[in-house]
C-alpha cells in the first residue's frame, strides 16, 4: 500500500503596488477570522522574502481589515506582537533577528499556537523545522516597481483559502 502526499495549490500573481499588497491582505481576513460560511477561524501563515518585500505591510493590512484599531507594530525587536479582538487572538511574530533556530524553543512561542488563533510569521526560516507548518505559505518578491507573490497552501484549510479566493488562479501576463 503507497501513501500519497495531498497536492496542495499554489497561485502566483503581480502585486504592481502597496494597494494590491493591501486588497491581498484584506482577501484573507473574512476567511480567518471564521466570517465565511463553512471556514473556521484561525490559522498559521508564514511570510518570507528579502527585506521590504511587504511582509510586513500585509500583515498589517490583514489584521487592519480584521478589526484591528490603533498602532500596529512591527516585531521586529521584540519578536511577537499579539491582538484580541472578539476572543481571537492574533500572534505576529518577526524571527528576523533570531541567531539560532533553538531561540524558537527557549522562547517559549509554542504554548500560544492554539487552533483558533491567528499566527503570522515572517522569516519563518529563521526557526528551522521546529515550527509546525502553516497553512499558508506566502513568498514575497520585489519585481520592478512592484512585487510578486507565490502563495502555496499547506493544508486543507490552506487549500480552502486559496480555492475560496481565486477559484480560477490568477494569470500573470
Amino acid at each position: 500500500m503507497s501513501s500519497t502526499s495531498p497536492t496542495f495549490p499554489t497561485v502566483s500573481m503581480d502585486l504592481p503596488d502597496e494597494s494590491a499588497t493591501n486588497s491581498l491582505a484584506a482577501s484573507f481576513a473574512p476567511l480567518l477570522c471564521g466570517e465565511h460560511e463553512g471556514i473556521a477561524a484561525g490559522g498559521r501563515i508564514h511570510l518570507r522574502g528579502d527585506l521590504g518585500a511587504g511582509k510586513t505591510t500585509f500583515v498589517r493590512a490583514l489584521l487592519r481589515a480584521a478589526g484591528v484599531q490603533g498602532r500596529i507594530k512591527s516585531p521586529s525587536y521584540a519578536l511577537l506582537e499579539s491582538y484580541n479582538l472578539s476572543s481571537l487572538n492574533f500572534y505576529h511574530f518577526d524571527f528576523y533577528r533570531f541567531s539560532d533556530s533553538r531561540e524558537w524553543l527557549d522562547a517559549g512561542f509554542r504554548d500560544i499556537l492554539q487552533e483558533a488563533a491567528i499566527v503570522l510569521i515572517e522569516w519563518p526560516e529563521q526557526a528551522g523545522s521546529l515550527l509546525p507548518p502553516p497553512d499558508l505559505d506566502i513568498r514575497l518578491e520585489h519585481e520592478d516597481d512592484g512585487r510578486t507573490a507565490v502563495l502555496t497552501a499547506c493544508s486543507d484549510k490552506g487549500s480552502l483559502w486559496l480555492t475560496t479566493l481565486f477559484p480560477t488562479p490568477p494569470t500573470s501576463p
